[in-house]
């Protein structure tokens, strides 16, 4: 296991500055994820962190220790990418073993640890196969088992499900955590999914425009988080934002309502007698997608524009129907001009 400390990073290419000042600690063991929409810098920090990028300012320590000039190889990191990285002429064993081979250590180690690592990944009838004959999820869990062989102080993973189809980015994303629970090594893990984030994260880094907006374990976020960003951008669907006067709080820039906490009642828009004090408005049903398991509303306000509503279960609505929504007050988010969350 290793901890990470970041302290000032900031990056720049040329004129543009990419990561503003990011200070981070990442604990022993800890599984941390970087989210944030593409072009927020997160891949850079990864970068920086594995020392694939320089920073134009700050320190980067790995167990107290600072790597900031550090070579890759000499770090006590193993990188997984998203483009697995596989030689096409070496077997799923050889492909594996190499960085060790690289580095003279004995057939006997790097055998030893090919054969864990393999075990750990389901990977013993493949060993012989070549990358051309593995499939995608395959070809990642061979990558997956080149960093675990270098039994290095952090993993860092850039993005690597998003190649993969919706089911086996299920799999791998359980096999990952399955790992992270039995090696209790720590990860840096990059995505811009955050189902991945909720899902793997023992804490979430959300990253804007080179900034962390907020940094903390995934409900955490979700139930608390600190500015209209984070609150936006974690949840799906994503949360409603409304003009705090269209609800009666006019001295509110914004107030923020997740789809799941929205009550719908289908209505007669000349008889519907909804306040907007109260936390109630009326509108009408423009689309509706039926999941299965949830029912998304999509619906016109008078008041404030387009409306989510997330109803558990398989719902029957039709484009057109007029009605009417409320929520708790207490279930709302308020924000200031700013942006800032303000309860």
């Amino acid at each position: 296991m290793g901890s990470l400390s970041l302290q000032g990073i900031h990056k720049s290419f040329g004129a543009v500055e990419v990561l503003k000042g990011v200070d981070l600690d990442v604990r022993d063991g800890e599984f941390v994820v970087f989210v944030g929409p593409s072009g927020c810098g997160k891949s850079t920090l990864l970068r920086i962190v594995a020392g694939l990028e320089d920073p134009t300012s700050g320190s980067v320590a790995i167990n107290q220790q600072d790597v900031t000039t550090v070579p890759p190889a000499k770090r006590g990191i193993a990188m997984v990418f998203q483009t697995y990285a596989l030689y096409p002429h070496l077997n799923v064993r050889e492909n594996m073993g190499l960085g060790l081979k690289q580095t003279r250590t004995s057939r006997e180690v790097i055998d030893q640890r090919v054969s864990r690592a393999s075990a750990l990944l389901s990977l013993d009838e493949l060993l012989k196969r070549h990358p051309a004959d593995l499939s995608g999820g395959q070809r990642q869990r061979v990558a997956i088992g080149r960093a675990i062989v270098r039994e290095p102080e952090v993993f860092l993973f850039d993005e690597p499900l998003s190649n993969l189809d919706a089911a086996l980015r299920v799999q791998t994303r359980l096999e990952i955590a399955r790992l992270h629970n039995e090696l209790k090594s720590s990860i840096v893990y990059v995505t811009h999914d955050q189902v991945e984030a909720m899902t793997l994260a023992d804490r979430i880094v959300v990253m804007n425009d080179g900034v962390v907006q907020q940094v903390g374990s995934p409900m955490e976020l979700y139930n608390n988080p600190q500015n209209l960003f984070v609150a936006g951008f974690i949840g799906s669907p994503q949360m409603n934002f409304v003009d705090g006067s269209a609800v009666g709080k006019p001295d509110v820039k914004t107030v923020g309502i997740r789809p799941e906490h929205i009550q719908l009642h289908l209505s007669d828009r000349e008889n519907s007698s909804c306040s907007l004090v109260s936390g109630s408005m009326v509108g009408s049903i423009r689309h509706v997608e039926h999941l299965g398991a949830d029912t998304n509303v999509y619906l016109q306000c008078d008041s404030a524009g387009l409306v989510i509503v997330r109803i558990f279960g398989e719902q029957h609505f039709e484009a057109g129907q007029n009605c009417s929504i409320s929520f708790d007050a207490a279930q709302a988010f308020c924000f200031d001009h700013r942006g800032v969350r303000i309860n």
